[in-house]
């Protein structure tokens, strides 16, 4: 939900302008800050992301956005396979229109690519359907040093100048192999039943695929071991979330309804996140659809999504949090900024608030991406943002004190 100024708005954000009372009574009471999620050697992928805000290092476990949604379809990898994300997108005059084939749905999308893994798959490549426009390809032997380029990075680029490139001389077989795959998937695509009717609709046809973010199977150490939490979950429609969530140690919980666009079941999330706190130490609650509204460039559209958060999950969180007898923090923040100017993501710092029972606030009451400046946290780190959220360090600083050994700690 992060963007930049926007003359339209008198040049403020979506954030500055979306009506968001139960944010910004959080913020009132908390403690703001700006977070930098991408470390500069990355690419601004929501992948990259997320695996900040929750305090992995991606330099050393980040295998590429593939393996995290293979592990939430429950697609296992194994040794000496690789996995990628597989879009089904619309090109139009040898263009890439969109990256979403027009946000088709999941069931059209399911037929598609169950027909392409008929056309396609073989010993060496399988495909495997995912949630609207996402899903999933292994491909046995694979190298992974080969250059891909994000669709949701290129509209309007022509679709022959980001085909997949090695990076190597010994990846050269893998991403001829690739390419061949996509324009081969054209070919059949085209034609397709589900295509012609969506044409015929006025819909964006599903008439490629793209294939991007590749990788083996990662090793992760979950985060009840890192901030010795005793258990958590994780609420997302997409399977990338869920997938990282899997390899931190979270239960996804699935909700009906959920769908990553502006038409999610909010109530259901909320609800879901509210159950999951009676009984876990942390839920990793994530909302898409602001994300897509910029990726779509309408910047109404994204005010509406923030004003949904706010009335429709903040609020009974907030309102249901009021009538617990212990202590429950909050950090409420997107992963990345979509400027709806660029239609993509961008790698600048994000805001964020985390309130803390028991914390003096900071003097902040607006929640956005000017007012987090003059914050408490300043410019923080992302490997730094969960240990404030946790506050590991005033736990270390007790067991310390008390001249325990953790373990003895945590009983006591």
């Amino acid at each position: 939900m992060a963007d930049e100024p926007i003359a339209e708005l008198g040049n403020k954000t979506p954030l500055q302008v979306a009506r968001k009372p139960y944010i910004d009574k959080i913020t009132a009471a908390g403690r703001c800050g700006l977070l930098q999620t991408i470390p500069k050697e990355f690419g601004s992928g929501s992948e990259i992301a997320n695996l900040s805000v929750l305090g992995f290092d991606v330099n050393k476990v980040y295998e590429g956005r593939g393996v995290l949604e293979a592990a939430s379809m429950g697609v296992p990898i194994k040794q000496g396979e690789m996995a990628m994300r597989c879009n089904l997108i619309c090109i139009e005059n040898k263009k890439i229109k969109n990256h979403s084939a027009g946000h088709i749905t999941s069931e059209e999308a399911a037929e598609l690519i169950q027909f392409l893994n008929k056309e396609l798959g073989s010993e060496i490549v399988k495909f495997h359907s995912g949630v609207s426009y996402r899903h999933l390809i292994i491909v046995k032997g694979g190298n992974k040093q080969i250059e891909c380029t994000p669709p949701h990075d290129v509209p309007g680029t022509p679709w022959k100048d980001v085909l997949i490139k090695a990076k190597i001389e010994e990846a050269k077989e893998t991403a001829d192999f690739l390419n061949d795959l996509i324009i081969r998937s054209q070919k059949l695509l085209e034609k397709h039943p589900i295509n012609i009717a969506r044409k015929k609709a006025g819909k964006d046809p599903a008439n490629s695929i793209w294939l991007w973010s590749p990788g083996y199977k990662p090793k992760m150490q979950t985060l009840l071991e890192t901030y010795d939490l005793r258990n958590g979950v994780v609420i997302s429609a997409v399977d990338l979330i869920k997938g990282i969530g899997i390899y931190a140690g979270l239960q996804p919980i699935e909700v009906e309804g959920a769908t990553g666009l502006v038409d999610t079941n909010y109530e259901g999330k909320a609800m879901a996140a509210i159950k999951a706190l009676k009984n876990n130490d942390f839920v990793y609650l994530h909302v898409e659809a602001s994300d897509e509204a910029g990726h779509e460039g309408d910047v109404p559209l994204k005010i509406k999504t923030i004003e949904y958060l706010d009335n429709r999950i903040v609020r009974p969180i907030w309102e249901h949090l009021q009538t617990l007898n212990e202590p429950v923090s909050i950090a409420i923040l997107p992963d990345h900024p979509t400027p709806c100017a660029k239609r993509t993501h961008t790698t600048e710092p994000v805001p964020f608030v985390i309130y803390r029972p028991g914390h003096s606030p900071d003097g902040i009451a607006l929640f956005d991406e000017k007012s987090a400046q003059q914050g408490y946290y300043g410019l923080m780190k992302a490997e730094d943002f969960m240990y404030a959220l946790v506050d590991m360090n005033i736990i270390k600083e007790m067991y310390h004190k008390m001249k325990l050994k953790y373990k003895e700690f945590r009983g006591k």
